[in-house]
């Protein structure tokens, strides 16, 4: 196995092969500090091995976080946690090894099923109950209790994740001033006297997550971590939603003094006099059901593992047995779907699959084997798999394209999908997924989609430095041109812009590769020009020296002639353009991290600036009337409303990333790094539908940049690791 190499914002550049006797098998995600992988010991024991990013093993501070990280997940090993197996805080790379849980986080639970179930809540709080019995016991305090550190195991639900755990005994102190935490399951004595922590702050969270898991909130909910932490410390908790016989327990576990909080051992005595029919059954997630491919490895399964041997004849996997309920007739009514809603399902999914997400220690990570259809022969049609059908008779479908390494990066032009790999550019039918043309390239195509530029395809080439046109008709060179005096190349519209290291800029004609014009651009040593599809003009800026300013210069691509110059305050990235005004980000301090959304108006040089709650970091946007919708590191997603000067909503997704966004209006897509593509409401910004990951066969290389969705017609095209390009019904996101 070659080393892994990560591509992403801030990753190291290679990732190792070992830790310790360890193989790494693959990633199974990314966190803020470290990469969690599967792994092997040498008698073949899954293991999830979590190895530190490079630039915090240099930091003494944190390998001194890091080792008493190791020391209380140690010392609380045990049935409600990952047990450590091994660990080096002391190498080149620190590293820790714990047995591998399959299961999903509650976080991804509530996101795919939505709220609990009394019955299952019941059983969830006595096992955290338990938990936080065995942990306290050793005199560890978690202090980061959550939903993403919850892992819902076959047998009861498991506690991980101790970056921030401290002993009692531990040499370290919170410094003065710094909060450490996620604020909406803090408690308040974790903002108001943060070096006075103790156990019944763990008590408190426990309430939080129980909230979140009947109600998929929690009970202090707000955008701005500070709005959180007022309420934690003066509010009442929200407890709307919670089912009526937990409010009381849970409401003591909310309250303000920790004195007045149960203890893990009053909490179980407490939940077992709750209702005569509490059962100490172990939890088993409800699976849900999706629209798959041929049938793969059991649910949870990690790689290499058999098909189920439950399946029945023609590859359905028998129907899972109903778990036992407690539920009252009143209760039971409340969750049976109706017979039309039932019908409606059926008819939507006629195959049924279940899928159950693996769960790894110390991220909320995502991870699945789909198998999916082949092309069979050169022009075969694939394969597909309908979920329901859509607008003009529309049917969802998924396929792999020709054999090609890396995620197919596409975009939408001349009626046809264009997709790119590496060494590869192809086109498939929209509606179906046939492929209509595939054209393999000696250079290698750049990690984004081609592009209709003058009625041809352009796809990005690298190597060499080459311009290829190709006819969106049959996939034939249309021209080549040779561009190796060129620093840098844009698409504008119907106009290529080619920039010269003397800062020439040129424009040559995407129909058919002759200059247009040739010309500098005054104030630009060599200036790169970003354009937004239906926009008239291409831009250009650049920052002053002290970061203060932005001069910002648009032009006419077909002539190169200046439309309008403005100065704006700050540094500014131009994100999209509409309703005749361009939209940027404001970046702080960190390259790449946006602390405003600025819409500046050319006509009238009017200027509204909205600040951003909270930063956001590696963020990438887009524009939706007069909506800006941004992206950033840990699987943020925020609506910013540049009319109304207001954040208008701010959704965390639990991914380690995702793609840059795409909104139709009603909804906005995202691509994650497991191949999934949510779908979220565009006014409340709640998720409302989501594919079934597509990771295929395992990777050493993470995806430096993720595929944005193509939206059109009522459509949505994604693309994933596994290399499947699919669609589906823009309109049903709940139907995915």
């Amino acid at each position: 196995m070659a080393p892994q190499r990560n591509a992403g914002a801030g990753a190291e550049a290679e990732l190792p092969e070992y830790a310790g006797h360890y193989r790494l098998e693959s990633c199974l995600g990314s966190g803020g500090m470290g990469v969690v992988h599967l792994a092997r010991s040498t008698s073949g024991m899954k293991l999830a091995v979590k190895v530190v990013h490079a630039e915090f093993a240099r930091d003494p501070e944190f390998r001194g976080r890091f080792r008493q990280e190791v020391a209380a997940a140690r010392r609380v090993s045990g049935a409600f946690t990952a047990p450590v197996v091994d660990a080096d805080p002391e190498a080149e790379r620190p590293w820790m090894a714990t047995l591998y849980i399959p299961g999903p986080t509650l976080a991804e639970h509530v996101k795919r099923n939505g709220p609990m179930p009394s019955f299952q809540l019941r059983r969830l709080m006595a096992g955290l109950a338990e938990g936080l019995r065995d942990i306290h016991r050793v005199a560890v305090v978690h202090r980061d209790l959550k939903p993403s550190n919850v892992l819902l195991a076959d047998d009861g639900p498991k506690v991980i994740d101790f970056g921030i755990s401290r002993p009692k005994d531990s040499e370290l102190r919170t410094e003065t001033g710094k909060l450490i935490g996620t604020p909406p399951f803090m408690a308040p004595e974790q903002f108001r006297r943060p070096r006075e922590v103790g156990p019944a702050a763990d008590i408190f969270a426990l309430g939080s997550v129980l909230v979140h898991a009947a109600t998929g909130r929690g009970p202090f909910d707000s955008d701005s971590p500070y709005v959180v932490a007022y309420q934690v410390v003066h509010d009442e908790p929200d407890l709307t939603g919670v089912p009526d016989g937990l409010v009381p327990l849970v409401r003591r576990c909310l309250a303000k003094e920790p004195e007045d909080r149960p203890s893990p051992d009053e909490l179980m005595r407490e939940l077992r006099s709750v209702a005569a029919s509490y059962d100490t059954q172990v939890f088993i997630p409800e699976q849900r059901s999706w629209t798959g491919a041929p049938a793969g490895p059991a649910p949870g399964a990690g790689p290499g593992a058999e098909p189920d041997d439950a399946a029945e004849p023609g590859g359905e996997p028998a129907a899972p047995a109903e778990p036992a309920s407690d539920r009252a007739p009143a209760e039971e009514a409340e969750h049976r779907p109706s017979a039309e809603g039932a019908g409606r399902r059926t008819a939507r999914r006629p195959g049924r699959r279940t899928l159950l997400v693996a769960g790894a220690v110390g991220l909320a990570v995502v991870g699945a084997l789909v198998s999916v259809p082949l092309f069979g022969g050169k022009d075969a049609s694939p394969k597909s798999t309908v979920s329901h059908t859509g607008p003009a008779g529309f049917r969802a479908w998924e396929t792999e394209p020709p054999a090609a390494s890396g995620t197919p990066q596409c975009s939408y032009g001349a009626g046809r999908l264009l997709c790119a790999q590496p060494g590869l550019v192809f086109a498939l039918d929209p509606q179906d997924g046939s492929r209509l043309w595939r054209r393999t390239v000696a250079r290698t195509v750049r990690s984004e989609p081609p592009v209709l530029s003058g009625g041809l395809v352009q796809p990005w080439l690298n190597e060499g430095r080459g311009l290829e046109a190709l006819d969106p008709a049959s996939g034939e060179p249309a021209w080549r041109q040779d561009v190796g005096e060129y620093r840098s190349i844009a698409r504008a519209g119907d106009t290529l812009l080619l920039t010269r290291a003397d800062g020439t800029v040129t424009g040559v004609d995407g129909a058919t590769g002759d200059t247009g014009w040739s010309r500098r651009i005054p104030g630009y040593t060599a200036p790169f020009f970003t354009w937004f599809p239906g926009d008239p003009v291409a831009y250009a800026t650049s920052t002053s020296d002290d970061g203060s300013s932005t001069w910002v210069t648009a032009i006419a691509p077909d002539s190169g002639e200046v439309r309008w110059e403005a100065t704006l305050e700050g540094t500014l990235d131009p994100v999209g353009a509409a309703d005749g005004s361009v939209f940027f980000v404001a970046a702080g301090e960190v390259h790449g991290s946006a602390r405003a959304v600025v819409r500046y108006e050319p006509g009238t040089r009017a200027v509204r600036r909205v600040p951003l709650p909270v930063p956001l970091h590696q963020v990438q946007g887009s524009v939706h009337g007069g909506v800006v919708h941004l992206t950033g590191a840990g699987g943020t997603l925020v609506a910013v409303d540049t009319q109304a000067r207001r954040q208008r909503w701010n959704l965390e997704t639990g991914t380690a990333r995702l793609s840059a966004p795409v909104s139709d209006g009603r909804h906005v897509y995202v691509t994650a790094p497991d191949g999934r593509l949510l779908a979220v409401d565009a006014e409340r910004g709640r998720l409302v539908g989501q594919t079934a990951p597509r990771l295929g066969a395992i990777s050493d290389r993470v995806a430096a940049a993720l595929p944005e969705p193509v939206v059109t017609g009522g459509r949505v095209y994604a693309s994933a690791p596994d290399g499947s390009v699919f669609a589906v019904d823009g309109r049903d996101p709940a139907a995915w």
